[in-house]
């Protein structure tokens, strides 16, 4: 089994994160890892929709991603919401959501998958541990699982 990264097609991950630093640090623990991706970067659930339905001049030639990165808590559309407005749609529901939380709450981890989450990982404080669980995380959805193609 070949990974798409050896098949030269380009590995998408949607981040859907509001704090900036958080972002940063996923941007950055994928550059520290040398790990080929194209990541792009919305602020909350109802602006990562907008992006996978491509709406609106901003996201019309949106790239539908092969992972999405979710933060649970967020503004407008929260993460939970969003994973109930995903797995209900028949065009977005195949795509993998891994929730990546500060919260340690079980209830948070539970809730996540059931509402169809793919994974949850608790954003670690030390950023020498965050850059290993991102190159971890990549390492299993990059190289390990087969996803669908895009369509």
């Amino acid at each position: 089994m070949t990974s798409k990264q050896e098949n030269s097609f380009p590995f998408v991950i949607l981040l859907a994160e509001d704090e900036p630093a958080d972002a940063h640090l996923v941007s950055l623990a994928l550059r520290e890892n040398r790990i080929a991706t194209e990541l792009q970067h919305v602020l909350d659930g109802r602006e990562a929709l907008e992006y996978l339905r491509r709406e609106g001049r901003r996201f019309a030639t949106a790239v539908r991603p092969d992972l999405i990165l979710l933060d649970l808590n967020m503004p407008r559309m929260n993460g939970r919401e969003f994973l109930a407005a995903i797995k209900s749609d028949p065009a977005l529901c195949d795509i993998p959501v891994v929730v990546l939380s500060t919260s340690e709450v079980d209830r948070d981890v539970r809730d996540s998958y059931r509402l169809g989450a793919a994974g949850y990982i608790t954003k670690p404080l030390d950023i020498g541990e965050f850059v290993v669980e991102i190159r971890q995380l990549s390492q299993y959805w990059l190289s390990l699982v087969r996803l669908p193609e895009n369509r």
